[in-house]
Parts: structure tokens; sequence; C-alpha cells
């Protein structure tokens, strides 16, 4: 049995439905179903995060395929917009995903040319889903002005940017995420180009509720063992987080 160094309480709770695991594992960069079952075993994930892609350019599992390797009832399952350029097409993306699949809380991405996260656009399709009903988990730049801005209109938590994504950079201004942790009372998580387990264990040690880890695992030589190595650093770093 996995040490639970978080105690019994969930970290988020939507409604009826509680986040346990502070560790989120992004599954989108994955094209065979026994690799996705085993790193999400190995990483202790209760959170199934899928996406619909409006330009149907891009390679994915079918949710079919994956159902015969994963018991995917066991999950949590939440949206991402991870592949949205502007407050539209973010609308409408969690739009799909709650026609299609019941998908009603939804982790908001809207980008920039540069792949960062656009203020300004999040917030417009923010405001536009809430008063859809969805329940929203927004990427943002760890901007005080901003986390401020998503706390007040009624986002759930807020996911804050560690350095650019798949960057490997690791936390590269933690004085501001911090800042952004002190600055807002709902639940915080980290990420965005985490490079090591190491940088796992420190968002947790900056105070952040959750992290949230996708290339890290997916590109790495061997992901199953590095899912299991950031479920442990997670563990680890429950025991300093300091929040």
């Amino acid at each position: 049995m996995e040490l639970d160094v978080f105690g019994p309480e969930p970290w988020l709770r939507i409604g009826d439905r509680e986040f346990h695991s502070r560790l989120l594992l992004g599954v989108e960069q994955y094209t065979e179903p026994p690799l996705v079952r085993d790193v999400l075993n190995g990483s202790g994930a209760d959170v199934f995060i899928t996406t619909y892609d409006l330009e149907r350019t891009r390679s994915s599992l079918l949710l079919s395929d994956l159902d015969r390797e994963v018991d995917l009832t066991r999950f949590t399952w939440i949206g991402t917009t991870s592949f949205s350029h502007s407050a539209a097409d973010a609308v409408e993306t969690a739009r799909q995903l709650r026609s299609a699949l019941g998908l009603d809380i939804i982790k908001l991405d809207v980008r920039d040319g540069d792949n960062r996260p656009d203020a300004e656009a999040t917030i417009a399709a923010a405001k536009e889903l809430l008063n859809d009903g969805f329940s929203l988990l927004p990427f943002i730049l760890p901007s005080v002005e901003t986390a401020r801005v998503l706390e007040g209109i009624g986002c759930s938590a807020l996911r804050l940017m560690a350095a650019p994504v798949a960057s490997y950079l690791g936390i590269v201004d933690p004085e501001s995420l911090r800042a952004c942790m002190d600055a807002v009372s709902i639940p915080t998580v980290v990420e965005g180009g985490l490079g090591s387990p190491a940088d796992v264990t420190r968002a947790f040690e900056l105070g952040a509720d959750a992290v949230l880890v996708n290339t890290l695992v997916a590109r790495a030589a061997d992901p199953v063992k590095m899912a299991r190595a950031v479920r442990h650093a997670a563990l680890a770093g429950g025991l300093v987080r300091t929040r």
C-alpha cells in the first residue's frame, strides 16, 4: 500500500466529485492504450483527462480501445481545451466535450502563438463557460492579478505555469508561484515545463495543492518508471508542504 501523506480529505471538491490524488497526469501524447494503463496505474492518478480536437489533425487514442485496458469508471473524468488558441475555440471544445461525453469539469487552456497561457482570452472563455454551468480549472501564468480575477468570477482551482510547456526548465520563478498561491483561497495546481521528479517535490514545498505532469512522463525513456517516480516525489513533497 502506498503511503498517503496528504490524509483522507480531498484537495478539491466540485459538486459531489472529489479529487484525492495530488498528482494529475496528462495522457493526450500517448498512442498505445496499454502504456496509458501502466502510466496511470504507476502515477496513482484518480483523474482521467480527455479532449476534443476541433481541427481533427492530431492522432489520439480511441476511448473504446482504452476502455479495454483501463477501468475508466474508477476515474473522475474532466475535459481539457489544451489545443485551443482562442476563447471561441475553448468554448466550442468544452461544449463538444459536454455534448459527447457529458463532461462539465474543464481544464481550461487558451494558448497564444508561443504556447503560453493567454490571460485575456482565458478570462473571456471562463466567463462564458461559467455562465453555461461548467466548473473550470484554468491555466495561467503566475500573475496575482489574473489569479484573483479568475477566483472572483467563480473558477474552482487555478493551474499555474512553472515554465514554458515541454521546456523541462522546472520552476523558474518560485516567488511568483508562491505569491499567486498566497493571493487566492481556491486550490492551486503547478504544471508546465517540469523537468524532473525533484521539480514535483519543489512545487509542493512551495505550497501547491496538486501537480500536473505530462511531457516529463510521456517522453521519458521509461514512462512507467517516471510515473512511479513522480508519484513518490509528490508524496515526499507533501511531507514538507507549506501552505
